[in-house]
């Protein structure tokens, strides 16, 4: 709050109130330290203090969104005020009247056209400022009419939350206004219209439940605080002290219900790249130019010569062979990860993003196997949760909403096996997964990078096309868990291996692959940028060819393609590699 602020600042005593104010300190309610107010202005209204990032104006929104602080209100329709005729301590009217004249707007909604990085936008802004941003009737039409608009003139739309929930002194009125902006905001999926929502300090109540945590993608400014009821009620009703970061945007990113934690300084740049990706603008491929990490070449490898079967497994498993963050670092140009299920978790071991491969606007998805032993540990060596396959279906969907095409980077010795993962469901994750890739109406390239193990990999794995690199695997089961069981003897591994027929040239043999992807003489370990250039091209040139098929035929000849797969090979012959 401003130190020493009056409220009741009428309209025509604005002008010399804000010429004081600019000399003025500012006391953060946080930290409880003054701030000069330059100072605070120019570090985009953060206390440069404490980091408390305080309500910005809509007007102060607008400039640091829309490109070069160029944008236009749009005229917005307002109710007759207090429709109960509600009184408290005040009464409703003056309540408004006050709210009016200390923020100069005239409701908690402002609404403005612009560009955003040149793709022509509308930003819908809920003013917590006025009277806690709150929800009443004329704000909930006001939303309406701003999503309205942004159908009517086809532009993504983006709104900023800033709110304390409905509003009480309009009771059941303010409730209904839930369901009226989720029709709104049904209305934009089925047109297909770009929906982000900005999560800014404080966010709560009847706005969490309904519009805004319908997005196709949350934005959550760091260190927002954002929930359905507030702390101290949750505190009071269960008798327990709640975490310190509890219902902070990093907590709500750890547990799947934002994609993006962001500085109020990276805001415009993160919309910028999200805008890009969902409006499908092309661009110049990226240059691939990446180094191929130390290692020691004269390391042997146990077990290596064995058979040829067994080679590939361990040649699937090197240490220093390339993984999904790798090849993401490598090929993808403007790559935005994108967290969470929106159910319970954040899964790492399931990476996804949107950004732009060889210049073709993408969906991407994969398995992320960690290098490190503390990235490892935190990725769980690319075994997933269902979290993490729920954050893939809600991938897919996204993609199919915009038609870009998905590209899943599989490789995983397979699903987790914990109690955690059973307990959330672990096998209806899977299958849901496989069932959406079958479905899904856009092109869908899956590829094979390493391990291909049993429900966890196919999960992913039901694209168009499916290709994989030379020295993968793809199996039910690791060799080792196959020699165990069935020769109950693990040094049986390399002659499970080459019975099991899991290499890529047998996959090819069998069909359940479309295309084999070649590595580097020494394997995809001793060169990342040879097998990142071919990796980059079989998939772009898939994704070309794909996108001339109709949708509608796509889907079918995906499914055909699967209820005939593994028909014909009981005869197959044995093909060496």
């Amino acid at each position: 709050m401003l130190f020493g602020k009056k409220s009741g600042i009428t309209n025509k005593n604005r002008e010399r109130y804000d010429r004081v104010r600019r000399l003025m300190w500012i006391k953060c309610e946080a930290c409880n330290n003054l701030v000069y107010y330059r100072d605070y202005k120019d570090n985009l209204y953060i206390c440069p203090r404490c980091g408390r990032t305080f309500i910005m104006t809509p007007k102060q929104r607008f400039d640091l969104l829309f490109d070069d602080n160029t944008w236009e209100k749009i005229p917005l329709p307002t109710l007759a005020d207090d429709p109960l005729n509600f009184t408290d301590r005040v009464p409703y009217r003056e309540r408004l009247a006050a709210a009016r004249a200390d923020t100069g707007c005239t409701e908690a909604v402002t609404t403005a056209d612009g560009v955003i990085g040149g793709i022509e936008s509308t930003v819908c802004v809920l003013n917590g400022d006025f009277i806690m941003g709150s929800m009443g009737r004329t704000a909930g039409d006001a939303i309406v009419a701003s999503i309205e608009h942004a159908i009517e003139t086809r532009r993504p739309f983006i709104m900023v939350t800033s709110s304390g929930g409905a509003r009480m002194q309009e009771n059941i009125l303010s409730l209904m206004q839930m369901a009226r902006t989720t029709v709104a905001v049904n209305k934009l999926h089925e047109n297909r219209i770009p929906y982000i929502v900005l999560l800014t300090d404080p966010t709560y109540g009847g706005v969490t439940a309904s519009f805004a945590m319908l997005g196709d993608i949350h934005i959550a400014e760091r260190g927002a605080r954002i929930g359905f009821a507030g702390r101290r009620v949750i505190e009071q009703n269960i008798r327990e002290k709640l975490p310190s970061n509890f219902q902070t945007a990093e907590y709500l990113y750890e547990h799947g219900m934002v994609d993006i934690v962001a500085a109020r300084s990276e805001l415009h740049d993160t919309l910028v790249r999200v805008l890009a990706v969902l409006t499908r603008r092309r661009r110049e491929p990226k240059t691939i130019n990446v180094v191929t990490p130390e290692y020691d070449a004269t390391k042997k490898i146990r077990g290596m010569g064995e058979n040829d079967a067994y080679d590939k497994v361990l040649l699937a498993r090197h240490e220093n062979r390339p993984h999904f963050l790798d090849y993401i670092n490598g090929i993808v140009d403007d790559w935005t990860y994108l967290a969470g299920d929106r159910t319970f978790a954040e899964d790492t071991a399931m990476g996804s993003g949107i950004g732009f491969w060889r210049g073709i606007p993408v969906v991407i998805i994969g398995q992320e196997q960690g290098r490190t032993i503390e990235t490892r540990q935190k990725h769980r060596f690319g075994m997933v949760n269902p979290d993490g396959y729920r954050k893939a279906i809600r991938m897919m969907k996204l993609a199919e909403k915009f038609n870009l095409p998905i590209i899943s980077l599989f490789d995983t010795a397979g699903a987790f096996a914990g109690r955690e993962g059973e307990e959330r469901g672990q096998s209806q994750a899977v299958a849901s997964s496989i069932a959406a890739g079958l479905s899904v109406k856009t092109p869908y390239v899956a590829v094979n990078v390493g391990q291909g193990g049993s429900g966890g990999a196919i999960a992913i794995g039901t694209g168009d096309r499916v290709l994989m690199l030379e020295n993968a695997i793809y199996s039910v089961i690791a060799p080792e868990s196959c020699a165990s069981i069935l020769w109950r003897d693990n040094n049986y591994r390399a002659t499970a291996a080459a019975a099991m027929k899991l290499t890529a040239r047998d996959m090819a043999n069998m069909g359940v692959i479309d295309a084999i992807i070649a590595e580097p003489s020494g394997g995809a370990h001793t060169d990342w940028q040879t097998t990142m250039e071919l990796l980059a091209t079989s998939v772009a040139d898939c994704i070309v060819a794909l996108q001339k098929v109709p949708v509608s035929k796509l889907v079918a000849a995906r499914t055909e393609k699967f209820i005939n797969m593994t028909r014909n090979v009981a005869n197959a012959p044995d093909v060496d590699d």
